[in-house]
């Protein structure tokens, strides 16, 4: 089985993460996407950053009606800060019997050569990429690399910045949200403050 694997803090999680993992959950070879939550960094400032469970629970909220997405807290486990050749090598012992890949926007392949040991990544793994708007140059390494497959997922410009801040000056965002995710965010008034 091949799992897609889709990081994020999901700091709230939005319709937009859920219409990228969507598209590749049914546009392209992956069986299943699995949405990992980022845990906090406790080197780094909270400022607006939920709890990593409340975060968690909201990916839940999100995904339940989803068979083919799943959350995962795998990183919750790991040590801090936690690097993504480390998970997938954590992933690739406890579930040999799965193929894991990453899925990230064009912005993070424009990065990916300042990853950890990306080398191995991608001798391992493949990276299925969505388009972002204004994502700048492509790497030349990475323009016609075997391992990445590009996936015309549609262009979702919808932020968690721009939702915490739109809750914090007490405007709409329940069209941006799943249903259960916005009653949870609202009922504990959430990014108010």
């Amino acid at each position: 089985m091949k799992i897609g694997l889709y990081f994020g803090t999901f700091n709230p999680i939005h319709v937009g993460h859920l219409i990228i993992a969507n598209h590749m959950a049914e546009h392209s070879d992956l069986d299943q996407i699995w949405m990992v939550v980022t845990p906090h960094n406790p080197h780094k400032q909270k400022n607006t950053l939920l709890d990593d469970y409340q975060r968690l629970h909201m990916v839940h909220l999100a995904t339940e009606d989803y068979i083919k997405i799943k959350p995962s807290d795998i990183e919750f486990k790991l040590p801090q800060p936690s690097y993504t050749v480390n998970t997938l090598a954590h992933l690739g012992e406890k579930y040999p019997q799965y193929e894991f890949s990453l899925i990230m926007g064009e912005d993070n392949l424009n990065s990916l050569h300042k990853w950890k040991n990306y080398e191995v990544i991608l001798k391992n793994h493949d990276i299925y990429v969505y388009p972002r708007l204004n994502s700048g140059e492509i790497d030349e390494q990475f323009v016609n690399h075997n391992k990445i497959h590009r996936v015309g997922a549609p262009v979702i410009e919808l932020s968690s910045t721009f939702i915490r801040e739109s809750i914090k000056n007490k405007k709409n965002v329940a069209p941006m949200l799943p249903h259960k995710v916005w009653e949870y965010l609202d009922h504990n008034l959430f990014y108010t403050k």
